[in-house]
């Protein structure tokens, strides 16, 4: 078990624990939720359990993207991954200033839909992105207006649309995309 980098009780929503992605033991999990057609933005779809595991080791041996997976009171309920942006695509689409922090999340699909729950959630992941930062950089899907407004509803200020460009590499291919940037300040 690899050993949790943020724990937040978070009052009247629960214990919110961040820790390290185990490629090998949360590959399947992973596996499940990038594959369903609400996380296309993720660009994972289609993927094998063993492709995901191969992107989360890649991840995992990189000093400037990290992966983690967030529990709710011992529960996987989101996929979280932060990064500097001057070692991103990011990075060719705005000027990064210094103590910026990109992230991504994936909420994990749910049976039972709560209230509150993305707003108690995102909460302590950006206490978790400002430690040691003071702006955290978000990029969705320019077509993603769900995830645009949350990220407005929380106090992210709209940035420009931009397009990301094409990551080829061997470990990893990610395709051009039409994103909205959002920034959040300390």
């Amino acid at each position: 078990m690899t050993t949790a980098v943020h724990v937040q009780s978070v009052e009247g929503f629960g214990t919110v624990t961040i820790r390290p992605v185990d490629p090998d033991r949360d590959a399947p999990l992973l596996h499940g939720w990038v594959n369903e057609e609400r996380a296309r933005f993720w660009g994972m779809g289609g993927t094998t359990v063993e492709q995901v595991r191969d992107i989360y080791a890649h991840l995992d041996s990189l000093t400037t993207h990290h992966g983690f997976l967030v529990d709710l009171d011992g529960e996987p309920v989101a996929l979280f991954q932060t990064y500097d942006p001057e070692a991103d695509r990011v990075s060719e689409c705005y000027t990064v200033e210094p103590g910026d922090i990109g992230v991504h999340f994936l909420i994990a699909p749910s049976a039972t839909p709560r209230s509150g729950f993305t707003a108690g959630l995102v909460g302590a992941l950006v206490d978790f992105s400002l430690r040691g930062h003071s702006r955290v950089v978000v990029e969705p899907d320019a077509t993603n207006e769900k995830a645009i407004a949350r990220m407005v509803r929380v106090g992210f200020e709209l940035g420009p649309e931009v397009v990301l460009p094409e990551v080829d590499l061997p470990e990893v291919f990610i395709p051009e995309k039409k994103a909205r940037l959002a920034f959040l300040t300390r």
